[in-house]
């Protein structure tokens, strides 16, 4: 079967590695987006799906600006895929470049729709405090992750559930699944299930300010944006008027009044006293510096401050 691969990213190298073991699959054509520059040297550099599709061999690599171009999608239209598989792409696909492949698209989506349709699903899961967490392979359609699904693992949110991690994960399962599926649903063998649309939820791309804490938030809700805002956009406030980023912290509790984002000296350690209950730090990474513990943190501070730009008083 005649494979077309569209993804960019880290991550969307796991499911072509995948792929490309198949016995059954010929890999025709990598499509991703143009080199980059990037590090402090803007150096041009390709995107990980090109440096692997070269490790393995693949000899066409495209990379279209965009796959609004009229002769791009001739081009992808030339080789005559039977289907494609879309990974982490970054670009959505119109009905043109959707119609190409006979049996259509097939998507990694780590999430169990159609919960957390969107660009960060795992941030979303983990923001909502989910029970369970998991994965979707799914048939790509014109509506954002609202395809047919052809396979779904559930397992249960980790207590202690970081988005970067735990997405990878998700991925490798993920990418498992799309090869135990392609073969079956390709020879009409497995039907794809519809979602319901009523259940949705969504997510939007993320940016900085998302990851800006108030401290006037519970302390539940903060630590649940520690953990699904890693690594970006990071959870951030300001010390003293200069940033500080919170990497890691866990609940606690504090007991008398504070005002929302006081710092104080708590029985466990470096504690911040937010709108509901407390957190107890246990790394922060100040600006221009290296991460490190709260308390090594702590130890260089002449006064307590309060986190953020505008205090509110706790009762």
């Amino acid at each position: 079967m005649r494979i077309i691969y569209l993804g960019t990213p880290q991550l969307a190298t796991i499911p072509l590695a995948a792929l490309a073991q198949m016995p059954d699959i010929e890999i025709v054509a990598v499509i991703t987006q143009p080199d980059r520059p990037s590090g402090r040297g803007r150096q041009l550099t390709p995107p990980p799906v090109k440096v692997m599709a070269q490790a393995l061999g693949i000899a066409t690599i495209l990379q279209p600006e965009t796959l609004k171009d009229d002769a791009v999608v001739a081009q992808i239209a030339a080789l005559q895929p039977d289907m494609g598989v879309v990974a982490a792409y970054g670009e959505i696909l119109r009905k043109n470049v959707l119609a190409i492949p006979r049996l259509g698209y097939l998507n990694i989506h780590p999430s169990l729709l159609p919960l957390h349709r969107g660009p960060a699903p795992v941030t979303s899961a983990i923001l909502a405090g989910d029970d369970d967490v998991g994965v979707s392979v799914m048939c790509l359609g014109s509506k954002m992750d609202a395809g047919p699904i052809l396979a779904q693992h559930r397992r249960p949110m980790p207590s202690d559930a970081r988005a970067g991690a735990l997405t990878e994960e998700l991925f490798h399962v993920g990418a498992q699944m799309l090869c135990a599926v392609i073969m079956p649903y390709a020879a009409g063998t497995l039907t794809p299930t519809p979602q319901d649309d009523s259940q949705a939820s969504y997510i939007g791309l993320l940016s900085r300010d998302d990851g800006r804490i108030d401290w006037q938030q519970s302390a539940t809700q903060i630590e649940r944006m520690i953990r699904a805002y890693d690594p970006w956009p990071g959870t951030h406030t300001t010390a003293l008027g200069q940033p500080l980023r919170i990497l890691q912290a866990s609940l606690t509790h504090v007991s008398g009044t504070h005002t929302a984002g006081s710092v104080i000296d708590g029985a466990d350690g470096v504690t911040v006293v937010c709108g509901q209950g407390a957190l107890l730090l246990q790394q922060v990474q100040p600006a221009g510096g290296k991460a490190m513990a709260a308390g090594d943190w702590r130890r260089g501070l002449r006064t307590l401050p309060v986190l953020g730009d505008t205090p509110h008083p706790v009762g």
